[in-house]
């Protein structure tokens, strides 16, 4: 069959096979997902899915028909067992297909609570596909006690339609406070009294010790020494790249699959999109994970794997839906040595600064401010600190 292969049929690998046929590509493409559905949307699964809002049919990123309108191969619910990169072959199971070129956008896996600390029990739960946004689907019943292992943006997603619907929320979080990882002070201080306001119980400074129950969780203990009675488990703690087909086939590794500006790995006929995937970026590398990076990258690399010869140079934005809050982040703010706060009628932004330099923003409710400074990071301009931190001034002023 040759053509392009692409392994992983998420959002990067829907991405990658429309833009090789968009962009005149006439040889044969063929998209191999372990999943049995189509390719999909994963952020509603946290969000509209859960709450019932979102149908399954409005998940899906197309439908399965325009595959094969398009003429590519969609082969669902198989998995690569191994990659050839001499013989530019891989397997599935007993049969073999060749390619010309290959592209890996394999994902991501959640880390899932170890067994001795009772993270196989049954009530435990972690939230990245559909299978997993279905299996804990009937949990959320108003009254119920739900208990959320990590305060990162998945847990409390999760928390917040948990609570909407009427359960009995406690997030726990290892790190002095929500969000440590990904935003700064203010941005946590925003989160944690949302979600207090709404009900629920948030312990920073708190780890898990151990679940207990027999076939299913019942209970948590918490490294305070407090004990809680639980009737399910949401782990959010964190994702791993899936680079085991990558190692096994003698590629470079680093933080994912490595790969250059173009999005091309270690070996010359095999490329890598989206959260499985590692590029340089400036003097270090990074490995994104968001819905933008996924599609933007993934298009890149077909783009690329017709010779266009291009970098990747992204601007990262994310977003995530918290009751009636929209939080939109442009940039990203490692480095920083200091914020300025903006508030104006029900919106916040958090401006993020490293000395006079402008590197990111975090804009609840205020996609003036989200919308602004991502346009001035595109541009590679600045946002001069003495006009953000002036609560008169026209934030559309910079772009001028």
């Amino acid at each position: 069959m040759a053509g392009i292969v692409v392994v992983g049929a998420g959002q990067a690998g829907a991405s990658l096979v429309a833009r090789l046929r968009s962009r005149g590509y006439e040889g044969e493409i063929t998209l191999i997902g372990a999943e049995t559905v189509p390719p999909y949307q994963r952020p509603p699964l946290t969000k509209g899915y859960l709450t019932g809002e979102l149908p399954l049919e409005r998940l899906f990123l197309r439908p399965e028909s325009w595959y094969a309108d398009q003429r590519i191969t969609l082969r669902l619910g198989q998995m690569v067992t191994g990659i050839d990169p001499v013989a530019r072959q891989l397997r599935l199971g007993d049969e073999v297909i060749g390619y010309d070129q290959l592209a890996l956008t394999t994902g991501s896996t959640p880390r899932r609570l170890p067994e001795s600390m009772g993270g196989t029990l049954g009530g435990v739960y972690v939230a990245r596909d559909l299978a997993d946004a279905q299996a804990m689907a009937p949990e959320f019943v108003a009254g119920r006690r739900v208990l959320v292992v990590g305060g990162g943006y998945i847990g409390l997603e999760a928390a917040a339609v948990a609570a909407r619907k009427g359960l009995h929320v406690t997030v726990i979080e290892m790190a002095p406070r929500i969000l440590q990882r990904v935003a700064a002070a203010d941005t946590s201080d925003y989160f944690r009294a949302l979600h207090r306001s709404h009900g629920v119980t948030l312990m920073e400074s708190t780890g898990l010790s151990q679940l207990e129950g027999r076939d299913r969780v019942r209970r948590a203990h918490l490294t305070t020494g407090e004990v809680l009675e639980v009737d399910f488990v949401i782990a959010g703690v964190g994702i791993a790249p899936n680079v085991a087909l990558a190692e096994a086939a003698g590629l470079t590794l680093d933080n994912g699959i490595a790969t250059d500006a173009q999005g091309r790995s270690s070996d010359p006929s095999i490329w890598a999109a989206g959260d499985c995937a590692s590029f340089p970026m400036g003097p270090h590398r990074m490995r994104l994970e968001s819905v933008q990076n996924a599609i933007d990258q993934a298009e890149l690399v077909a783009d690329n794997m017709l010779d266009d010869g291009r970098a990747y140079t992204p601007v990262p934005w994310f977003w995530s839906d918290q009751y009636d809050v929209k939080l939109q982040i442009a940039g990203l703010g490692l480095g920083h040595d200091r914020t300025l706060r903006r508030e104006g009628d029900g919106t916040l932004s958090i401006w993020y600064y490293a000395g006079e330099r402008f590197l990111a923003v975090d804009a609840m409710n205020d996609p003036r401010a989200f919308m602004v400074g991502k346009r001035l990071l595109e541009g590679g301009r600045n946002a001069d600190p003495a006009l953000i931190a002036d609560p008169a001034f026209d934030l559309k002023g910079l772009l001028r």
